[in-house]
């Protein structure tokens, strides 16, 4: 698991479509600070089909910043 509190902007030349995946957002208070986790479950056929695939925390600045940079893309 990593928390991240800040995002490094890059291209990607060669993006191509993902498939969907189920997503869970949880709403973290560690007493210390708020933090939001996304936890991704991967695709339906994988080997451990339920098993969480992925988790990223983003604490009250990185989520700010990533509003604003959906803001400006979309």
């Amino acid at each position: 698991m990593a928390t991240v509190r800040d995002f490094k902007i890059e291209p990607l030349d060669n993006a191509r479509p993902h498939e969907d995946v189920e997503a869970v957002v949880r709403l973290i208070d560690c007493g210390r600070e708020k933090l939001i986790q996304i936890d991704t479950y991967g695709r339906p056929g994988r080997e451990i089909p339920g098993k969480c695939s992925q988790t990223i925390r983003l604490d009250k600045a990185a989520f700010e910043k990533l509003i604003q940079l959906g803001k400006s893309h979309f």
